[in-house]
């Protein structure tokens, strides 16, 4: 097939049809060339349009949704588990089986579950009333719906379970930033105001929060109303008694906790000594009545004559974020909503409900999120400026190369465009890195026809002659690669499956760019190559170049 022979009018087989083709591609060359020189006269409408498009891909750029790297159904999702406070492993036990029975009755999809009692990895707190479900769904092929479906669906429905509260979640983009996908929020308590005024604000904060359309849900696990114990030392009294307030805690500490004493070798072996109540004597709070402590002068006092207590509640656990002791906030945009959206709104949230003396902060993927999106403008600039050193070198010319950099927006609208028109894809990482893809490509489509023209225009061709010729001579390759190109990324476009919402990102992202790249641009580069050559050049330069051009060709027919 690739053997060279001549596609004549009467050839057969394959050759005819090279030779039809041929003649059509001809044809397509022609008209396409007299559509470049309607261009070039009409060079200030061009001009005109390409500022249109300009703003135009700047205004779409502004209302397209924004992310950082989208949720993947990687086929895997887990269930934090949280019981009232106080209740006990054996109960936590109880209802794992019946979630783990429900599971797998009504969720087809579902093939492997996985609990474990006494660990909630949602805030990853060591409570015996909490606990997780690792959850393996089947593969793609034998399921219908995807991971964010199933845990949708499983939210729903145990939004209204009485034993215990129940939240599905997916594991984050990046294993290892935060607990699960989605968003994580810490606010802040900046003046130290009691825990459970604290709760409040942040209780607040999630009302206004589940109210608006961008977040689909939001969530904390923090609890302050777990049962502890309060111990009251009557000071004075130890006092009076001759007894160190010391020796009371560390009393209290020994026999109802735990204390370290030392270690020792026997036996060829390390034994750790702990001094501690045995079990029977520390159950319940009135084995307090039962220790003694001693006074200055060596005499037991009992602890109950010194020490009172009451049931109260307080959290069990108070986290910390940046020193200031903090509550975590998680949850997910709404369908139809990108990332960008949900961490917009919770700003706002944030300004209408936080007063002063709280602040937040965000976290794991989120963080990442808000970094990376101040240092999307300097990574695009920095793709611009090298591409324009490198054309200024390749062309030894710092007026030539705008041709080609005025061109590459073009790409850029084309992508925007097919994100636009593709509301389920974000403007992403993935989409991003689509889009320096796109520099690239569009400035090579550029690069074929500006420097064909250059060198002819260098030698004293005639300028608008000279851009013809270019035009017609290289649109064959540049249609050859772009089509190459654009068809190779289709499988990235129609993927499916796990990884499939990041190689669609990328896929519609290159083709919307290099489709808009090809047809506008070998329309738009012959004009910007026009009238920037007339700018840099000059008439009168021009002038000089086709008068020693028109000379050689007098000396070249003389010879001839």
């Amino acid at each position: 097939m690739l053997r060279p022979s001549a596609t004549t009018k009467d050839a057969k087989g394959l050759n005819k049809f090279f030779y039809k083709f041929n003649v059509w591609f001809d044809k397509v060359t022609y008209r396409y060339s007299k559509g470049v020189k309607k261009a070039i006269k009409a060079a200030t409408l061009v001009l005109i349009i390409l500022i249109c498009i300009f703003i135009g891909t700047g205004f779409m750029f502004m209302n397209k949704k924004s992310g950082f790297i989208p949720n993947e159904d990687g086929g895997i999702f887990f269930m934090g588990v949280n019981l009232p406070e106080g209740a006990s492993s054996a109960r936590t036990e109880e209802v794992l089986t019946e979630l783990t029975n429900d599971l797998r009755k009504d969720f087809p999809e579902i093939q492997y579950v996985t609990s474990i009692n006494g660990m909630n990895l949602l805030n990853r707190a060591a409570k015996p009333n909490g606990a997780s479900l690792f959850v393996s769904l089947k593969p793609w092929e034998e399921r219908q719906r995807t991971v964010m479906e199933i845990t949708g669906a499983i939210m729903g429905k145990y939004r209204g379970y009485s034993k215990a509260t129940v939240i599905a979640a997916t594991p984050p983009p990046i294993p290892g930033l935060g607990s699960s996908g989605g968003f994580t929020l810490e606010i802040q308590d900046r003046q130290t105001v009691d825990i459970k005024e604290f709760e409040r604000i942040v209780g607040g904060f999630l009302a206004a929060a589940n109210q608006r359309p961008e977040i689909g849900m939001a969530y904390t696990l923090f609890n302050s109303k777990s049962p502890n114990y309060k111990l009251n030392v009557d000071r004075e009294m130890a006092k009076r008694m001759g007894v160190p307030v010391s020796n009371i805690y560390s009393t209290i500490s020994s026999y109802l906790g735990s204390s370290y004493v030392n270690d020792f070798t026997k036996y060829g072996r390390n034994f750790r000594v702990v001094t501690q109540a045995d079990t029977s004597y520390r159950m319940h709070i009135e084995d307090i009545n039962k220790l003694y402590v001693k006074n200055v002068q060596g005499q037991p006092v009992p602890v109950s004559n010194l020490v009172s207590y009451e049931l109260t509640t307080n959290p069990s656990i108070v986290n910390h974020f940046n020193i200031f002791r903090s509550i975590s906030i998680s949850g997910e945009a709404a369908p139809g909503y990108s990332s960008g959206d949900a961490i917009k709104a919770l700003e706002e949230v944030a300004a209408q409900t936080l007063s002063d003396g709280y602040s937040y902060e965000f976290s794991g993927v989120t963080l990442q999120e808000k970094q990376s999106g101040s240092k999307t403008i300097q990574i695009f600039a920095l793709c611009i400026l090298f591409v324009f050193l490198l054309l200024a070198s390749l062309y030894e010319s710092w007026s030539v190369p705008f041709s080609i950099l005025l061109s590459v927006p073009l790409g850029v609208f084309g992508a925007i465009l097919a994100l636009t028109l593709l509301p389920n894809l974000d403007n992403n990482i993935y989409a991003q890195i689509g889009l320096v893809t796109i520099i690239g490509l569009a400035a090579k489509n550029a690069i074929l026809i500006v420097e064909f023209a250059k060198e002819r225009v260098d030698i004293g061709m005639n300028l608008i002659d000279a851009t013809i010729d270019a035009v017609k001579l290289r649109l064959r390759p540049i249609i050859m690669t772009s089509f190459a190109f654009i068809l190779g990324i289709i499988p990235l476009m129609l993927s499916t499956g796990a990884g499939a919402v990041s190689r669609q990102t990328i896929g519609w992202t290159v083709f919307g760019g290099m489709t808009a790249a090809t047809f506008l641009a070998i329309f738009i580069v012959p004009v910007l190559f026009v009238v920037i050559t007339r700018l840099a050049y000059g008439k009168k330069k021009l002038a000089e170049l086709e008068a020693s051009f028109d000379e050689e060709k007098k000396k070249s027919l003389s010879a001839h």
